[in-house]
């Protein structure tokens, strides 16, 4: 069975020392500059830039399309994860 996207959401959490939601929600700021950290983005992350900075990253250092826009889709959250269990 395939994760779904919260799964994703929430491993990434996790394995970025940040907590599980129960809720279905996006990534707030300080999980989008955890994972950022995690994955060795060239972004400075304090003070904490916006959102779409942190997601442009976090999807250049993943090998995915920075200008895909908004909200990670469910690829992208597969390549973060994936990127994150490498290290």
């Amino acid at each position: 069975m395939s994760p779904t996207v919260d799964d994703l959401r929430n491993e990434i959490r996790e394995s970025v020392g940040r907590y599980e939601r129960i809720e279905s929600t996006g990534f707030t700021k300080e999980a989008l500059a955890a994972i950022c950290e995690a994955l060795d983005c060239d972004l400075a992350t304090e003070p904490t830039p916006p959102k779409s900075e942190m997601r442009a990253a976090t999807r250049r250092a993943v090998g995915a399309d920075p200008d895909n826009g908004g909200a990670f889709r469910k690829a992208d959250l597969k390549a973060i994860a994936a990127a994150i269990r490498e290290m």
